[in-house]
């Protein structure tokens, strides 16, 4: 398997015009699967990186042309996420913000009601809050229901995706123990003994990028650095992390937003 530095220096980086913009891109080679011909795809992920990956051996003005049959939709694309970014705003906690859940957007939706006990359900495409109307902070109510909601749905996704997990994941001995504790920066981490902090916001990205940050804490426990040895191993059990992280890097802001 190719080492890390291996990986960055197949990197290239190239730029084309559209409109009165420069996009830049950047193309990752890579072989060809055996007995396969390698496609070239173009990805604009959430944080606005261009990433072109095309077989080792594809012409430089093959892939240049590729990309300009593909240049609106590239700028269309880049637009919206940044348009997306620039309108991340503190929440209120009231009816018609957007929440996520797996990867997938629910819109809030409070409903007071004096004969139900305070709840969080999924419904229809909604994530639902019911409260008694007592005459406190209702937003301070909401964010306390929801937040506790996402714990709960936190604790219970993660303890499914480590079981599914642990059968790759060939160096770790036993299921190993976590907690559930928000970060600011931070989707998770590992202690020296072994055992996990996770950050309850990581259950609103979508699976691929929870198992990502599983796998990455779970390579911690064999290397308990950023090592060569580390990403090799990173690297065996999910060959295409680094576009998962740069999805779920470029949602984080979102995600992370409360």
């Amino acid at each position: 398997m190719a080492s890390i530095s291996e990986q960055e220096r197949a990197k290239e980086e190239y730029s084309f015009i559209y409109g009165d913009e420069a996009v830049h891109y950047e193309v990752v080679r890579k072989a060809h699967p055996s007995g396969k011909k390698r496609r070239l795809s173009i990805k604009v992920h959430p944080n606005c990186d261009v990433v072109i990956t095309a077989p080792e051996d594809a012409a430089k003005q093959a892939i240049h042309d590729a990309v300009m049959k593909r240049a609106k939709w590239i700028y269309d694309a880049l637009k919206s996420f940044r348009d997306q970014l620039e309108h991340v705003q503190a929440k209120h906690y009231q009816s018609g913000e957007m929440q996520f859940y797996l990867g997938r957007r629910y819109v809030l939706k409070v409903v007071e009601d004096s004969d139900s006990s305070p709840s969080v359900k999924m419904r229809r495409g909604k994530l639902l809050v019911s409260l008694p109307s007592f005459k406190v902070d209702k937003p301070a109510q909401v964010k306390g229901l929801v937040s506790h909601w996402y714990r709960q749905r936190a604790e219970r996704v993660f303890q499914q995706r480590l079981t599914e997990l642990m059968p790759q994941a060939t160096w770790v001995s036993e299921l190993p123990s976590f907690q559930v504790l928000p970060m600011t920066k931070q989707w998770g981490s590992c202690s020296a003994r072994g055992s996990l902090m996770l950050n309850p916001h990581l259950v609103k990205a979508p699976k691929e990028c929870i198992d990502y940050v599983l796998l990455h804490e779970l390579c911690h426990i064999a290397e308990h650095n950023h090592s060569d040895r580390f990403w090799r191993l990173l690297s065996s059990v999910m060959p295409h992390w680094q576009e998962v992280k740069s999805r779920l890097d470029g949602m984080a802001e979102l995600y992370l937003n409360e």
